[in-house]
């Protein structure tokens, strides 16, 4: 039968924010263009710690730290998270494929496919999530070299942005561990 973990437990085979530089971070990076919620951005930092994602930029008018609200959500992951707050998502995406990067867009589109089949050969990736309502700008889909999607089988077309962040950037995470064994 299993046993839940104590805190202690949990915390010794975590990292810290000492020790973080010694970790193998995923090669991903995530551009989280025009988010309005200060929660939704949040949750992207927690789920970043949690993944130890590359790098998390805020584009555009998505809101950065110390604002209360994420700093509530993210529990102390602003600390743990290298981000950085960009003007244009197109400079940073077109930046980043300059440098090999490639950039997948997470959105619907008529050729997106699904998250969970892709290749470990798109390391280092770019993620690219966008608003809340609109999702990912044309011009970033252009920029991007394949888009992906979480299959949806219900009435609703899309998720929360923070949690299709959570269930891609996980999955993106397998991939990558799966791929270094």
């Amino acid at each position: 039968m299993a046993r839940k973990l104590s805190h202690d437990e949990i915390s010794e085979n975590r990292s810290t924010l000492e020790t973080l530089d010694k970790i193998n971070r995923l090669p991903v990076y995530v551009v989280a263009d025009n988010i309005r919620s200060s929660y939704n951005v949040g949750s992207l930092f927690r789920t970043s710690d949690g993944a130890q994602i590359e790098k998390l930029y805020l584009c555009g008018y998505t809101p950065a730290p110390p604002k209360k609200e994420i700093l509530k959500t993210a529990l102390g992951a602003t600390d743990s998270v290298p981000w950085e707050k960009v003007d244009n998502a197109v400079d940073i995406v077109k930046k980043l494929k300059s440098e090999g990067v490639k950039i997948c867009s997470l959105e619907l589109t008529d050729s997106s496919i699904p998250h969970y089949t892709v290749k470990p050969d798109i390391f280092p990736l770019c993620l690219v999530i966008g608003n809340e309502i609109s999702g990912v700008n044309s011009e970033l889909v252009e920029l991007s070299d394949f888009t992906m999607e979480i299959p949806q089988y219900g009435i609703k077309q899309s998720l929360n942005v923070s949690v299709a962040y959570g269930i891609s950037i996980f999955d993106l995470r397998r991939i990558y561990d799966i791929s270094r064994q």
